[in-house]
C-alpha cells in the first residue's frame, strides 16, 4: 500500500498539462529506470520545458511504429508513464542524454502539439489498483515469480540474484511492473501489460506471456541442438570419407562412389559432348567428387550428370532416302492423305540433293479419326527414324516443356529432352499431339515455351532448365496435331507448316474399311481370312445409320463389334459368317441415326450446305410470312453471324425491289432452320437464305434438286466459304446433283474425287442475281 500512496501523492502534485515525449523501441513501467538519448527536436524541447519546472516531470509515450521519425497523434499509444527526469546532459550536437524514473501509469485524456513551445503536451489520469493482496493474488505472485525464474534460467540474461531480490517485493503491482520491465518481448505485449490496471488481470497476462516465451525458447534451443549435431555429423562423415580415400589411394583400391565418378568422366569423352556441355559436366563431376556420397546434394548432382552425359549429343539415325520405298511404306498403312505423303517425299528428295536439311515443323489439322496421329508414326518408319510421342492435352505447366530447375531433390528435365534421351537419337520424329488442347495458369504458358522449340531459327540452341546447356533440336522432325487452329496462339501458328486433313468421302471410308479396318479387326479378334465377309451394302448402311463422322474411328469401332459377334458365331457353328445389309441390325442393333431425306425445295424453302466437325450436311431453310408489325423472327438455335446473314438477305431483297406490292411494315417474316437442338452459325448459308426469302416474297418455288452455299453481302456479292469438299459430298449423298457455289472457290473443286465430280453439275456464281436466275428459271 505504501507504493500506491506514494503514487497518489506524486500525481496529486503534478500540473494538469505536462510536456510529452515519444519513445521508440521500448515501453516504460512505473518504478523503471531508463537512460535514453533524445535527438528529435520536439522531444528535446519537451525535456527542456520539463527541466524548467520544479517537479521535472514528463509523460513518456511509446510509438506504435519505431521507424516513423516524426510521429503524429495516431502513431502514439494512448497509455504512457509519468516519469521524473533524474539526470540530464546536453550534448554538443544539440541532442540530450537523460535518465528517466517511472512514477505512475498515465492514461492520456488529451495529447496535442503546441507549435509555440515546439513540443507535445499531454493531460492524463493516473489510474492505480489499490485492491489488497488476497490469497489468490498471493498465489499468482508466487507462480509468476517461479515462471520468471525459469525464464531467467533459459535466457541466461538475468542473474539469479535478481530473482531472489524480487521475492522480497510484497506489493503485487510493483512486482508485476518490475518483472514486465525486465523481460524481452514484443512492444505490443509490453504495452498490453502497461494498459492493464487491475493487478490480478496484469499478473495473469504476465504469467501467460512468460510461459509462452519459455516454451518458444525451449523449442529454439532444441532446434539449435539438432542443427549443431547435424553439422558435427556432416563434418565427421567428410573427415572419415577423406581418410577412406587416402587409404584406398595407398592400397590402389576404389569404392563404388569413385567408380561412378570415373564412369561419368569416361562417358563425357565417349559420348561426344560439345565443348560447353563437356565443361559443365567436368565442373559438376569435380564438385561431386568432394561431396559425401549419400548426401542430398550428391543425389541431385549425380542425377544431373546421368542425364547430361547420356543425352544423344552425336548419336542419330541415317535417313532412308529411297523415295519409292518411303512411298510404299506410307501407302501400305494409310489410304489417301496425298498432301502429307507428297510433303514427306519432297523432304526426302531435297535431303538427297543437299545432304543436310533442318527438320520441318508440320502441323496436321483436321477432325478426329482422320489419321493425323497414326500417319506420324508411319512417317518415322518411312524415313527410318525413331518415333517419340508426347501428348499436350491438358498440359498447363511450362516446366513440362522446359524442365525444372535443379533447386530441389526430384527435379527432372522437360518431356522434350526426356523423349529425345529415351529415343537415343538426336533426330527422331517427335509428335506433339493435341497442341490445341494446352492450357495456361500461374505456373506458366506452355505455348510460349514451344515458340523457341518449334522455331527453326532458334531451336539449334534449345535450353532445358534442368540441363542448363544448349541442345541442338534442329535435326528433329517435329509434327504437331490439332482439331482446330482457333485455340493455337497466332505467334505459335506462324511457326508451323499447316497441312489440313479434310474428312473422308463415303467412297474413301469404304475403301479404308476394305483395305485396312476389316483386315486389322479380323486379325485382332482371331478371325481367319475366309471366316467373315462384310458386303459393301452393309458397309454403306453402317456409315448411313450408325456413324456420322469425318474420320473412321467410330466406323472401326462398329466393325470391331461385328467381328466380336462374328467370332462367337464362328466358334459356335464352325461356319463362315456373312454380314449383309439385311442382317446388319442383328450385329449392331437399332440404328443410331434416322435416315431423313433432304426436304424438297418449294415456295419459301431452299437447301443450303453446311460444314460441321464431323463432315458436311445439307441444311433446309424454311421461310413464311404473315400479317404483323414488320418483325423478323429467327428460330433454330442460330449464332450471331447467321442472324446477321438473314438480315443482310432481307435487306438485299427489299433493295432489289422484290415484293413491291407487299407492305413490309405490316408483315412479319419467320425464318426457321430445322433440327433446332443443333447449334448453327457462320455466313455460308447466305445464298440459300436469300433464295428462300425471294421465293416467299415473289411466291415462286425454288427449283428442285438444287443446293447452294456462299456468303452474301447487302449489295448481292457472293463471297467464298470453307469446307467445299465436305459440303459437295453431303449434297451428293442426299441425291442433289446441281450445286451453286462462290466463283472464288473454284480452286477448291479440284479436291473433289473425279468420279463424283462427273456426276454433279457444279455452277460457280459471283452475284445473287445469277443465283436467282438459276433457282427460278427465266
Amino acid at each position: 500500500m505504501n507504493m500506491i500512496n506514494d503514487i497518489k501523492n506524486e500525481t496529486q502534485n503534478t500540473p494538469k498539462s505536462l510536456p510529452a515525449i515519444a519513445v521508440r523501441d521500448v515501453v516504460m513501467f512505473p518504478g523503471m529506470s531508463l537512460p535514453i538519448s533524445v535527438d528529435r527536436k520536439k522531444s528535446v524541447m519537451a525535456i527542456d520545458l520539463a527541466l524548467g519546472t520544479t517537479g521535472k516531470y514528463v509523460i513518456a509515450v511509446s510509438q506504435k511504429t519505431p521507424e516513423v521519425s516524426d510521429p503524429k497523434r495516431a502513431d502514439l499509444y494512448s497509455f504512457g508513464v509519468l516519469a521524473e527526469i533524474t539526470q540530464s546532459l546536453k550534448m554538443p550536437d544539440g541532442s540530450m542524454k537523460v535518465f528517466l524514473q517511472g512514477v505512475a501509469r498515465a492514461k492520456l485524456t488529451k495529447l496535442d502539439y503546441n507549435p509555440v513551445a515546439g513540443a507535445w503536451f499531454a493531460e492524463a489520469d493516473y489510474p492505480v489498483d489499490d485492491t489488497p493482496a488476497d490469497a489468490e493474488i498471493q498465489a499468482l505472485m508466487r507462480q509468476t515469480l517461479d515462471q520468471f525464474e525459469e525464464y531467467a534460467m533459459v535466457t541466461k540474461r538475468i542473474a539469479i540474484e535478481g530473482v531472489s531480490f524480487l521475492r522480497k517485493i510484497e506489493e503485487p503491482s510493483k512486482l508485476a511492473d518490475t518483472i514486465a520491465s525486465n523481460i524481452i518481448v514484443k512492444t505490443q505485449d509490453r504495452q498490453d501489460i502497461l494498459e492493464t490496471v487491475p493487478v490480478k488481470a496484469r499478473l495473469e497476462k504476465l504469467l501467460k506471456l512468460l510461459a509462452s516465451e519459455v516454451e518458444i525458447m525451449g523449442l529454439e534451443e532444441k532446434i539449435h541442438s539438432k542443427v549443431r549435431s547435424q553439422i558435427e555429423k556432416s563434418q565427421k562423415e567428410y573427415y572419415l570419407n577423406e581418410q577412406m580415400k587416402a587409404i584406398q589411394k595407398e592400397l590402389r583400391q576404389k569404392d563404388d562412389f569413385q567408380k561412378d565418378i570415373d564412369d561419368l568422366r569416361a562417358k563425357v569423352k565417349k559420348n561426344g559432348l560439345p565443348k560447353n556441355a563437356a565443361e559443365a559436366a567436368e565442373k559438376e563431376i569435380d564438385r561431386l567428387s568432394k561431396m559425401a556420397p549419400f548426401s542430398p546434394e550428391a543425389t541431385v548432382s549425380k542425377t544431373f550428370l546421368d542425364w547430361l552425359v547420356n543425352m544423344p549429343w552425336a548419336a542419330g539415325t541415317e535417313d532412308v532416302l529411297d523415295i519409292k520405298k518411303a512411298r510404299k511404306v506410307l501407302d501400305a498403312q494409310h489410304y489417301g492423305l496425298e498432301k502429307v505423303k507428297e510433303r514427306i517425299i519432297e523432304y526426302l528428295a531435297v535431303r538427297q540433293l543437299t545432304k543436310s536439311l533442318r527438320g520441318p515443323v508440320l502441323c496436321f489439322v483436321g477432325p478426329p479419326g482422320t489419321g493425323k496421329t497414326s500417319i506420324a508414326k508411319s512417317i518415322a518408319e518411312a524415313v527410318g527414324r525413331k518415333f517419340v510421342r508426347m501428348s499436350l492435352g491438358g498440359v498447363r505447366d511450362e516446366s513440362e516443356i522446359r524442365g525444372h530447375r535443379r533447386t530441389y531433390i526430384g527435379s527432372m528435365p522437360g518431356r522434350i529432352i526426356q523423349g529425345i534421351s529415351k529415343a537415343k537419337s538426336n533426330n527422331p520424329v517427335f509428335l506433339l499431339d493435341e497442341i490445341d488442347k494446352m492450357g495456361s495458369d500461374w505456373r506458366g504458358d506452355p505455348a510460349a515455351a514451344l515458340l523457341e522449340l518449334l522455331d527453326p531459327e532458334q531451336n539449334k540452341d534449345f535450353v532445358d532448365h534442368f540441363l542448363d546447356v544448349p541442345f541442338d533440336v534442329s535435326k528433329v522432325m517435329f509434327i504437331t496435331t490439332a482439331n482446330s487452329l482457333s485455340s493455337i496462339p497466332v505467334t505459335l501458328r506462324d511457326r508451323l507448316e499447316i497441312i489440313e486433313f479434310s474428312g473422308y468421302t463415303h467412297y474413301e471410308k469404304r475403301a479404308i474399311a476394305e483395305q485396312y479396318l476389316i483386315p486389322r479387326q479380323m486379325k485382332e479378334h482371331g478371325l481367319e481370312k475366309n471366316s467373315l465377309k462384310i458386303e459393301i451394302p452393309a458397309l454403306d448402311l453402317i456409315m448411313k445409320e450408325y456413324v456420322r463422322e469425318a474420320g473412321v474411328r467410330n466406323f472401326e469401332r462398329e466393325i470391331g463389334t461385328i467381328c466380336r459377334k462374328a467370332a462367337r458365331q464362328y466358334v459356335e457353328n464352325k461356319k463362315p459368317v456373312k454380314v449383309t445389309a439385311k442382317n446388319l441390325h442383328e450385329f449392331l442393333g437399332v440404328p443410331k441415326y434416322a435416315n431423313f431425306a433432304a426436304e424438297e425445295n418449294g415456295v419459301g424453302i431452299s437447301t443450303g450446305l453446311a460444314w460441321t466437325s464431323v463432315g458436311g450436311e445439307t441444311l433446309a431453310i424454311e421461310a413464311t410470312k404473315f400479317d404483323g408489325k414488320g418483325q423478323l423472327i429467327l428460330t433454330g438455335k442460330l449464332g450471331d453471324v447467321m442472324k446477321e446473314s438473314v438480315r443482310a438477305a432481307l435487306t438485299y431483297a427489299r433493295a432489289k425491289g422484290y415484293g413491291k406490292k407487299l407492305n413490309f411494315d405490316k408483315t412479319d417474316f419467320h425464318i426457321h432452320f430445322p433440327e433446332g437442338a443443333v447449334p448453327k452459325d457462320g455466313p455460308s448459308a447466305g445464298t440459300a437464305i436469300t433464295t428462300a426469302l425471294v421465293s416467299l416474297i415473289t411466291n415462286k418455288p425454288v427449283k428442285k434438286g438444287l443446293a447452294m452455299t456462299g456468303e452474301v453481302t447487302i449489295t448481292g456479292r457472293v463471297l467464298p466459304v470453307g469446307g467445299i469438299k465436305e459440303k459437295f459430298l453431303a449434297a451428293y449423298r442426299e441425291g442433289i446433283k446441281t450445286i451453286l457455289y462462290p466463283k472464288t472457290n473454284e480452286k477448291d473443286v479440284s479436291e473433289i474425287p473425279q468420279d463424283i465430280r462427273k456426276e454433279l453439275k457444279l455452277i460457280p456464281v459471283s452475284h445473287v442475281d445469277e443465283v436467282i436466275k438459276i433457282a427460278f428459271g427465266k
